[in-house]
C-alpha cells in the first residue's frame, strides 16, 4: 500500500525553472551583448546616436595597473578598468523608454572620458580601448549594475572620481577625487581641497585591492544567470 506521506523519504529539488524575464537574466543579456562588441580605441571614436553601457580597458605601462594590462594584451581585453552608462537627457526626469529624439549621450560620455585621460600627466589615450552597446533606455542601469558587480573595476570601486565633472565656480570645497591625486592634470580638480592620501598610498591601496580580490584579475569571467549556482 503506497505511503500517503512519502514515508519520510527526502524529496530532491529539481532544477529551478529558467525565467527569461527575471531581472538578473535581463541584465545578463545586456551585459553579454556589450561584451560581444568589437573593441575600439577610445581616442578614435566618431559621433554616433544613442545611449547605453560601456567598458573601458587599459593596456599601458602604469605600474599600479600592471595586472590589468597583462590580461588585456593583444585583443583579449577581458579586464575593464571602468564600466559606466550614459542615459538620454530625459532620464533624470523619469523619461526612461520615452526618449523619441535620438541623442548622442553614449558618444558624449565616452568623449568626456577620453578628454580626462588625455589631460592626465601619467596616462596616454593610446593605451585605452572600449566596448560599448547602444541599449533601449530602461535596460541601461540594469546592464551597468551587473557589469560592475561582476568585474569590480578598480576605477568604479576603489579610485573614485574618474567620471566626475567640474563642480563649477564656488563649489570646490570638496576633496580632490582620488583619481586626480593618482592621475593629476584636470585643472578643475586642482582647485579642490587637498586629500590626506598621497599617490603612493593610493597605489598601495590598489595593490592590496588586487591581492584581496583575485577575481578582478582572474583569467576567466562568467556572468551567470539566475538559475546557475
Amino acid at each position: 500500500m503506497p505511503c500517503a506521506k512519502n514515508c519520510g523519504v527526502a524529496q530532491l529539488a529539481g532544477p529551478k525553472p529558467y525565467n527569461p524575464l527575471d531581472k538578473r537574466n535581463l541584465g545578463v543579456s545586456v551585459a553579454e551583448a556589450m561584451l560581444s562588441q568589437d573593441v575600439v580605441p577610445l581616442g578614435t571614436l566618431t559621433r554616433f546616436d544613442g545611449a547605453g553601457v560601456y567598458a573601458i580597458y587599459y593596456t599601458g605601462q602604469f605600474d599600479a595597473y600592471r595586472l590589468l594590462a597583462q590580461l588585456n594584451k593583444g585583443k583579449k581585453l577581458q579586464a575593464p578598468i571602468y564600466v559606466g552608462k550614459a542615459v538620454p537627457p530625459g532620464a533624470r526626469k523619469g523619461g526612461f523608454g520615452l526618449d523619441e529624439t535620438p541623442s548622442q549621450a553614449l558618444y558624449s560620455r565616452l568623449a568626456e572620458h577620453a578628454e580626462s585621460i588625455s589631460l592626465a600627466e601619467n596616462l596616454g589615450i593610446k593605451d585605452f580601448h572600449c566596448r560599448y552597446l547602444v541599449v533601449d533606455d530602461i535596460w541601461i542601469p540594469l546592464g551597468e549594475s551587473l557589469l560592475i558587480a561582476k568585474f569590480a573595476p578598480v576605477w568604479n570601486t576603489l579610485i573614485d572620481g574618474f567620471g566626475n565633472h567640474d563642480p563649477g565656480k564656488g563649489r570646490y570645497n570638496g576633496l580632490c577625487p582620488r583619481w586626480d591625486v593618482l592621475h593629476p592634470g584636470r585643472a578643475w580638480a586642482a582647485k579642490c581641497k587637498a586629500r590626506p592620501e598621497t599617490a603612493s598610498q593610493i597605489k598601495n591601496d590598489i595593490a592590496e585591492y588586487f591581492r584581496s580580490h583575485p577575481a578582478v584579475t582572474g583569467q576567466a569571467f562568467h556572468l551567470g544567470r539566475e538559475d546557475e549556482s
